[in-house]
């Protein structure tokens, strides 16, 4: 196929991708979807493949290419029918987690199946023990929510509405979890339409060839970008705090040996720690997903967005390992964990090839979700606590880290904390920078935050998820690390006491939680950053006069600097 015509075909799939994503997002009801973004859209080819995905989440690429291979094989020509719809939750048949929905439908065209297309969201609350689903304690994967298997959701164009209200029954927020379905099947419907009309457009045989072309100029793309990192054997190990199961709970190891060689790349995961009793185990296709997003880092944009560019790519997960765990061990809290396989996957990378990978980010995400009880009609509430959800990006080779950006394998948006007063019974006290959050360097590491926030009345019942409470993010090439996160609480007409990373705990009006989110690590000597920039980050408050002259040896007064005692510090 001529070039022209593929980057033409290429940028109508996007596009259809595109739409679909927006339609999904406009019309959610929950602020997870609606505010954060928490969700994905892609189109697969009849064999499953990924031809295009919305530009929303990486942390669902290698979900969503394993779900694309196992929805063409429970629903291939001989089953599937116009107007179907499918729908999968279990983590065990190629979701994530739980809460994650993922609702597709099969494209025809001339009677023909041409392809699929699929829509990834987080339902606020799907059941289990805690309100929002992501209990840290529970006895097995059972107790975590409702579990559906890979099954029809509609028949011909026949909701299955019986299927709904069993859905919705079994959710604290029928009314959300009702809304963001329908969401999906808009967003499906949509992308079936466009899809249509692009075979209709250019005929079968052309986008058949130009989707196979397009997967096999990705993994060219792919593979001229891992030729330039050098072969060899990397490795690299990094910590989360514990499993959350208590005081004496052990801090639980990352490893990653990555072999380089030519094209490909294989990343073992042996002797990575065991599952854990807690819900913090990732299946599979999570920790692959950690994989694939450290990956297409390497060609950027320059490359579709589709399964070509995870051919050259090898991982090996251990069975009974925290990142391959046996049925049924608990799964719904992932996301804790999943911030330690992304950082452990960036930091081989980084044995690698430094120049092109950062430092550490924070490597946790300030999940908070509250439910409560609305006073005056008893309506049940789940939401999550507004604010940033991570703290700072790692500094680059050349460049500052960013200060408070949801980074990496994530990519969603912050939530307004405007959205959690209306929803929630809390009033927020403060939301700021943490001044020294970011890890000194030549560039330093983003900025974390600060966030204090009261509950107002009622009680309500938090779960936690957090990290970064014992192990800092670290630095790289000399960089320094940046520091722990905290998390505290200060009852009322009590004393202020500090809590674990994980847990579940509930609010009584008149309670303050206060949390400090570490930044991330620095890049490079912090004694070879020009003065100049030291200067200017202690007069913008993001560094303090005290650690310019510690870390940097650099002597501020009166928002000066002191040319004198800085080349002596310097020196030294």
């Amino acid at each position: 196929m001529d070039p022209v015509t593929l980057e033409v075909l290429r940028g109508q799939l996007d596009a259809a991708a595109e739409e679909m994503q927006a339609t999904l997002l406009k019309s959610s009801y929950s602020t997870i979807i609606s505010e954060s973004l928490d969700a994905t859209s892609a189109l697969f080819d009849r064999s499953g493949n990924t031809v295009a995905q919305a530009v929303s989440i990486p942390i669902h690429l290698g979900v969503l290419a394993e779900l694309g291979h196992r929805f063409a094989d429970a629903f291939p020509t001989e089953v599937a029918n116009e107007g179907d719809l499918y729908i999968v939750n279990d983590p065990y048949s190629g979701g994530t987690h739980l809460p994650d929905i993922a609702v597709a439908a099969p494209v025809f065209c001339d009677r023909s199946l041409v392809g699929y297309v699929v829509t990834m969201t987080h339902h606020q609350d799907i059941g289990g023990s805690v309100p929002g689903s992501t209990a840290i304690h529970v006895h097995d994967h059972h107790s975590e929510g409702l579990r559906l298997p890979m099954i029809k959701l509609a028949c011909k164009g026949e909701l299955d509405r019986d299927l709904v209200k069993l859905m919705m029954a079994n959710s604290r927020t029928p009314r959300n979890i009702q809304g963001d379905l329908n969401a999906q099947m808009a967003s499906c419907k949509t992308g079936v339409l466009r899809m249509r009309e692009i075979f209709e457009r250019w005929g079968s045989d052309t986008v058949e060839e130009g989707m196979e072309a397009l997967l096999d100029y990705a993994e060219r793309l792919t593979r001229g970008e891992i030729e330039k990192i050098p072969n060899g054997e990397y490795e690299f190990e990094d910590y989360m705090d514990d499993d959350g199961s208590g005081p004496q709970a052990e801090p639980i190891v990352f490893k990653i040996k990555l072999t380089v060689s030519n094209s490909d790349l294989v990343f073992d995961f042996t002797g990575t720690g065991a599952q854990v009793k807690t819900a913090i185990n990732n299946v599979p296709y999570s920790a692959i997903s950690s994989v694939f997003y450290a990956v297409r880092t390497l060609t950027g944009d320059s490359a579709p967005n589709n399964d070509g560019c995870y051919r050259p790519v090898k991982v090996i997960l251990p069975k009974g390992s925290i990142v391959n765990p046996e049925y049924p061990a608990p799964i719904n809290a992932r996301a804790v964990c999943l911030r330690r396989v992304i950082d452990t996957v960036l930091g081989v990378m980084a044995k690698a090839i430094p120049d092109r990978m950062t430092a550490a980010h924070c490597g946790q995400s300030s999940l908070i979700h509250i439910g409560t009880v609305k006073p005056d009609t008893q309506e049940r509430v789940v939401a999550t606590v507004g604010g940033p959800w991570m703290g700072g990006m790692g500094a680059r080779s050349y460049k500052d880290g960013i200060d408070v950006t949801d980074h990496d394998a994530s990519n969603v948006f912050h939530m307004p904390i405007e959205s959690s007063e209306a929803e929630l019974p809390i009033r927020f006290r403060r939301l700021g920078l943490w001044t020294d959050s970011g890890g000194a360097g030549q560039w330093r590491g983003g900025l974390g935050y600060e966030e204090v926030f009261e509950w107002l009345h009622g009680t309500g019942t938090t779960t936690v998820r957090r990290d970064r409470h014992k192990f800092s993010p670290w630095g790289l090439q000399g960089g320094k690390n940046g520091p722990l996160c905290e998390t505290r609480i200060k009852r009322s007409g009590q004393s202020e006491e500090a809590l674990p990373s994980k847990g579940v705990f509930e609010l009584q009006p008149g309670d303050v939680v206060k949390i400090w989110t570490t930044g991330s690590g620095g890049y490079g000597d912090p004694y070879t950053r020009d003065p100049l920039l030291v200067l200017e980050d202690v007069r913008n408050g993001r560094v303090s006069v005290r650690a310019a002259k510690e870390d940097y040896g650099v002597a501020i007064l009166d928002e000066k600097i002191d040319e004198v005692l800085t080349n002596a510090l310097r020196q030294r």
